[in-house]
């Protein structure tokens, strides 16, 4: 038997060479294999029916992280803005002046009038009004009486000649009764003003009188004014023109007085007036007070006049064992312990209208003013905190003892001088002046009191400027919040507060069309409302939290639990619909070569 050969160079070569792989049936990446069936649309649409239903839950997760946003009006904001912010908000005023006695014949009630126009206009340039003042465009209407005849720039304004013929029957001790004179001008200029528009006029009564040397100047309660004496035409002018613009339009205000503050009232437009007793030491003695009588009988009427204002209640407390703060010495002069206007800010702590009764180791006790006198009212006010009346009982003064364990009652009296100060201290923090007296260049003026603690043109002058002051709060916060909601496109803005922008938005624009019609305590009310619903729109308690987020957080936070089977899907999807028009091809070629 033969043996094997060993095998060649060449065949060794051709055992080591890999053969090459037969074509598979399942490889369809080939071009050059045919496909001779139309390929299925099962796989496709499985597939896509997944993506598919991965997109039509796109729409409940958009739903599901919604932001609500209630519209509001911005272009509505912008246009208030612009008309309270783009110029000072003045109101209508007109003016009336009768001069009664001065000039002859031909004197010229139309030449009267420029004059006094052109001096209310010179001294409005100079004296630099606050927010709410009266505009200056509309004519003085003037009257001249001389004897029977009347002379007048304007008929609106009906004047009774010589209804003031007979002025002795109001002089006693050979000076005027001013309450009652006041009184009968009111019922004068009431009759005499033809349209009724009594409300927002303001009327100067001259009186030129050569037996008085002495010009006697007063205004009265109500929205009128007279000089009675030898006046001459310019000095007439100058004092009337004053009278308008710094009485009646600014409130007579002078320098020192509270200026550009106004009574805390909140933004709801409502004031708590907390009356406080309080008894320093009760082991010395204890005082109560009848205070449902005080609030009947004075504090109704003077709430029920500023209420357009302001809505206003009042609550009242007896405190004991509160010593005040700040030091006291004694001064033997004075035979009084001392306290002086340093030592205010430290006097007691609180918020509210306080009565002090000092204990027996202070008494009595005296405010010293910075002129070195002593305070007539004994009290004090901190411009938006409150007031303090330190009281100094009869027993404090004479030196006398009195029993520990009774507690006294204040009197009607003393509760009655305590309230006139109380009052006088309310008109101060609403930036009235509390003295009847007011000096300028042209002389000096008595302004009558009312019984109210506020008279009729102080009350129109407070509405201006709170109406004014509250409008240009309103816009301030409107335009602030429609910046806001504006630059923060996901914020959550409720049906409520959209509500509230639009009632704010109804009640300035109320406000603007009584401010235009001379209304000031309806322009006062609404203006109030206004800002009232514009801080609770901005203020709501959806606002204050952290109720919205951009679209970068949404998304880190919702993609790790969608992003990544998502991709997956999308990713599936694109290879099968790849793989079925490849599959496509082959059989359109396959079935192109057959025919």
């Amino acid at each position: 038997m033969a043996a094997a050969s060993a095998p060649t160079p060449s065949s060794t070569a051709e055992i080591a060479e890999a053969p090459e792989p037969l074509p598979s049936k399942l490889d369809n990446s080939e071009p050059d294999c045919p496909r001779k069936t139309r390929p299925g649309l099962k796989r496709l649409a499985l597939t896509f029916t997944v993506l598919f239903s991965f997109l039509l839950g796109l729409p409940f997760l958009l739903k599901s992280v919604e932001i609500y946003r209630s519209p509001l009006p911005f272009r509505e904001i912008d246009d208030l803005s612009a008309a309270v912010e783009s110029i000072p908000l003045q109101f209508p005023c007109k003016f009336r002046a009768v001069f009664v006695g001065i000039g002859g014949s031909s004197f010229d009630a139309n030449e009267l009038s420029v004059k006094i126009e052109h001096q209310m206009r010179e001294i409005a340039a100079k004296d630099s009004t606050s927010c709410g003042a009266c505009t200056y465009n509309s004519s003085v209407c003037v009257v001249v009486e001389n004897g029977a005849d009347c002379f007048r720039s304007d008929n609106d304004f009906n004047w009774k000649c010589g209804a003031l013929s007979e002025l002795n029957k109001y002089e006693d001790s050979g000076e005027y009764n001013d309450e009652l004179f006041d009184e009968y001008l009111h019922s004068l200029v009431d009759e005499s003003d033809s349209r009724g528009n009594g409300n927002n006029v303001y009327t100067m009564i001259v009186v030129r009188r050569e037996g008085q040397k002495d010009v006697s100047a007063v205004v009265g309660k109500y929205r009128h004014g007279w000089i009675v004496g030898r006046v001459s035409e310019e000095e007439a002018v100058k004092k009337v023109a004053s009278v308008f613009v710094k009485v009646f339009v600014n409130g007579g205000k002078e320098e020192g007085s509270i200026s550009g503050e106004f009574m805390p009232v909140g933004a709801d437009g409502k004031i708590v007036l907390s009356f406080n007793l309080l008894n320093a030491d009760p082991h010395d003695w204890t005082y109560d007070w009848e205070f449902q009588e005080i609030d009947d009988n004075l504090l109704a009427p003077i709430l029920e006049y500023l209420k357009p204002l302001a809505d206003i209640s009042v609550e009242s407390q007896v405190l004991y064992h509160t010593p005040k703060s700040s030091f006291s010495y004694w001064d033997e002069t004075l035979g009084s312990y001392i306290f002086t206007t340093k030592d205010l800010p430290f006097f007691v702590e609180g918020r509210a209208i306080l009565q002090y009764v000092p204990s027996s180791t202070e008494c009595p006790l005296q405010l010293q003013l910075p002129n070195g006198k002593i305070s007539k009212s004994n009290g004090f006010i901190s411009p938006m905190w409150g007031s303090v009346v330190v009281w100094n009982h009869a027993a404090c003064l004479n030196g006398s003892k009195m029993e520990t364990r009774v507690r006294h009652m204040i009197s009607s009296e003393d509760m009655r001088k305590i309230f006139e100060v109380f009052i006088g201290q309310l008109r101060q923090l609403f930036g009235l002046k509390s003295k009847g007296i007011f000096r300028d260049a042209s002389g000096t003026m008595r302004l009558l009191t009312s019984e109210s603690g506020f008279t009729e043109w102080e009350l129109d002058v407070l509405s201006r400027q709170h109406t004014c002051f509250n409008l240009l709060q309103c816009t301030t916060t409107l335009g602030s919040l429609s910046r806001l909601v504006q630059s923060l496109p996901r914020m959550i803005i409720k049906e409520e507060i959209g509500e509230q922008v639009r009632y704010s938005l109804e009640a300035a624009k109320l406000a603007l069309s009584n401010v235009s019609a001379g209304i000031y305590d309806a322009s006062a009310v609404s203006s109030r409302r206004a800002r009232s619903f514009a801080e609770d729109a901005f203020y709501h308690p959806s606002m204050m939290s952290v109720s919205y987020y951009s679209f970068e957080h949404c998304f880190a936070v919702y993609s790790p639990f969608f992003l990544p089977v998502a991709l997956h899907v999308l990713l599936a999807a694109l290879r099968e619909w790849k793989r079925y028009k490849q599959e496509s091809r082959k059989f359109k070629a396959w079935k192109s070569k057959k025919d």
